[in-house]
């Protein structure tokens, strides 16, 4: 965009003085502010392409969180700051990334677009959906706060994909109507991926997953399933040998054949629960980022990828 703010002399001092590079955008190109484009700051990969789909050729996207990367453990630098006192926008979802959340609040960005003030979050431990087994202990479904893993529910997805169109269409009037349309594109699009899980998931042998992190929660509700997590919604936690034991246990009862684990975080943990339990191992992606091990180059092919894992993991009829 031609019009810009001041950067604070303090942050642009801080950022000249470590001499950091220019970031990586979400895709190749370069990610730095102030282009000619509508600039736009966004926190991680679920984020960033939701800006991409719906800007178009009119928007300049920048991920705060680089490929590979753990979300959840961002911290944001000096630089990054700068960069988001220099966007159009910025395109987040608080309560993920407490670094972000901070810096947001600090930032004079014009338009802040809070992703988890478009949809419904909800509380979810360790055990999420419909299954609730007597072999299951109390400490499974202690509630550990509101789930930010939205993006995993192509149902969540889609309104927060139309709330930041609009939030687009207010910020950048001129580009208006091609916002409004590629909206409209994106979420009919969601819709058909949400028809491919339900059938996709509706006639299956179990309907128990287990996975390393609880990430899955809203998906699990969305098509009758239930997630029992290793550990809670932080992925590094370690589980105790309680919850390993009821996992176990539980495993045997609901017919559960696979330990599901992702591509930012150590399989350590399990393969281990897999091999006591004589379980196999697969992998079902967050998409929290996407790299050379992604299945897929995009959300759309990555969460295409992981129907399929759960489909075979769970013993589609």
């Amino acid at each position: 965009m031609n019009v810009r703010r001041l950067i604070p002399a303090t942050a642009a001092a801080a950022a000249t003085a470590l001499g950091l590079a220019t970031l990586s955008a979400c895709s190749t190109e370069s990610a730095a502010a102030n282009t000619d484009k509508f600039d736009v700051v966004a926190s991680f990969y679920p984020m960033a392409f939701l800006a991409e789909r719906i800007g178009g050729s009119h928007v300049h996207v920048a991920s705060l969180t680089q490929p590979g990367q753990e979300p959840h453990d961002l911290e944001i630098s000096a630089k990054q700051r700068v960069q988001l006192e220099q966007s159009d926008a910025v395109l987040y979802l608080k309560n993920l990334q407490p670094s972000v959340d901070d810096a947001v609040s600090q930032s004079g960005v014009r338009t802040k677009v809070d992703a988890a003030s478009l949809t419904t979050l909800e509380k979810h431990g360790n055990e999420v959906g419909g299954h609730s087994a007597a072999h299951d202990s109390g400490e499974n479904t202690e509630l550990s706060g509101l789930d930010p893993h939205i993006w995993l529910d192509p149902v969540r997805y889609a309104q927060v994909a139309t709330g930041v169109g609009k939030a687009f269409e207010k910020a950048d009037p001129k580009h208006a109507a091609d916002y409004r349309k590629n909206t409209a594109a994106l979420v009919k699009k969601l819709d058909r991926l949400n028809t491919q899980f339900a059938d996709g998931l509706r006639n299956t042998g179990s309907k128990v997953f287990i996975t390393t992190h609880a990430a899955f929660g809203y998906l699990a509700e969305r098509y009758g399933l239930t997630e029992e997590a290793i550990n809670g919604l932080d992925p590094e936690s370690e589980p105790s040998a309680a919850r390993v034991r009821d996992l176990e246990r539980m495993a045997k009862a609901d017919g559960v054949s696979t330990v599901f684990y992702e591509t930012l975080v150590s399989d350590k943990t399990a393969k281990t629960v897999a091999k006591d339990a004589d379980l196999k191992t697969d992998v079902l992606d967050p998409i929290e980022g996407i790299t050379s091990k992604s299945r897929g180059t995009d959300y759309f092919s990555v969460q295409e990828a992981n129907l399929k894992a759960l489909q075979t993991a769970l013993g589609t009829k």
